[in-house]
């Protein structure tokens, strides 16, 4: 007898819990995550807040820190741009003193020993003068008076016009020239021209004022408010008027006055002279150089190597060319 196979059931009772509670479990994890989700999002949120919050602080912070250094970068730049300036400031002082120094050793022994007479020298031309007229007139007509020979039949005066000259010195330069005048009671030729050769009067350019009280007194007029350029250098003016003036058959002076003497050779001056001076037979010179220093520069700092210089310069030329230096202490 056959058996009879039994029935099998696919979506059994058994399966379907089976199923069922898997499919639980699921669901239950699914809740679960969907509760504890927003948690995470809200603290995940916070901190980023605070992060930003700390990026903000360190931002400004950083900001303040990069202000500060920038303004210690501009103070150092200007602490170097001042420095670079002293710098400059020294080395051109440098300059100039190495520059002085050069131009001291020039004639030093002579620079030495003019600069002892300038500040010891107490022999005013005016008073020596007037104290030598007062006396009997001496026998010989080529007397010296203060020291300065007046035997000249003619006098050129060579001033120096310079700015320091003018400002400083004018009052006693227009003094002093009256009374040289007044040495000379009678002369034939009288003319004016200043450091730079340039003349008083430019009609009587190259040629003698006749003198005259009437012309000595349109000189003095004049020369108060005489002022051409200049360079503060008698050369110039001292070799001109030798050059148009001199002559074998006159008897000439010429009176200097001038303050310092900043630029050129000694040297070369004096060789200069000297050669456009030619000396007589009996060893004199035609032209007599005398000069008058004024103490304008005294105690200016850097101005008393030119005042030594113009010193030197007049000092040799006098000796030279049979004339006479005064080197004034005072204004009077």
């Amino acid at each position: 007898m056959k058996k009879k196979r039994r029935s099998f059931e696919i979506f059994s009772l058994s399966f379907l819990d089976v199923i069922s509670c898997g499919f639980g479990a699921i669901v239950l994890l699914l809740v679960i995550m969907k509760i504890s989700e927003p948690a995470v999002i809200e603290n995940t949120t916070l901190d980023i807040q605070t992060k930003i919050e700390q990026y903000k602080i360190d931002t400004e912070t950083l900001k303040k820190q990069s202000a500060a250094l920038f303004r210690s970068i501009e103070q150092l730049l200007v602490t170097r741009d001042g420095l670079q300036r002293q710098l400059i400031t020294v080395q051109q002082e440098l300059s100039r003193a190495k520059k002085n120094k050069e131009m001291a050793a020039i004639d030093q022994s002579s620079q030495e020993l003019i600069i002892k007479q300038l500040y010891l020298a107490r022999q005013e031309l005016t008073e020596e003068m007037q104290r030598l007229l007062e006396q009997k007139p001496s026998s010989r007509p080529d007397a010296p008076i203060g020291g300065v020979p007046v035997d000249s039949e003619y006098i050129i005066f060579v001033i120096d016009t310079s700015g320091s000259m003018q400002q400083f010195a004018w009052l006693a330069v227009r003094r002093k020239m009256q009374e040289i005048l007044q040495i000379y009671p009678r002369v034939k030729g009288i003319q004016v021209l200043n450091d730079m050769g340039d003349y008083m009067f430019s009609q009587y350019s190259g040629r003698w004022i006749t003198d005259t009280p009437a012309r000595r007194r349109a000189i003095l007029q004049r020369l108060g408010n005489w002022m051409p350029f200049s360079n503060s250098s008698p050369v110039e003016g001292v070799t001109a008027a030798i050059r148009r003036f001199y002559a074998a058959d006159k008897k000439i002076s010429i009176y200097v006055f001038g303050d310092d003497f900043s630029r050129g050779s000694i040297q070369e001056v004096v060789d200069t002279v000297d050669s456009i001076n030619q000396s007589l037979t009996d060893g004199s010179r035609r032209v007599r150089i005398h000069a008058v220093g004024f103490p304008v520069l005294f105690g200016q700092p850097g101005a008393e190597i030119n005042v030594a210089r113009f010193a030197a310069l007049m000092r040799r030329l006098a000796e030279d060319n049979d004339g006479s230096f005064v080197g004034l202490t005072t204004m009077q």
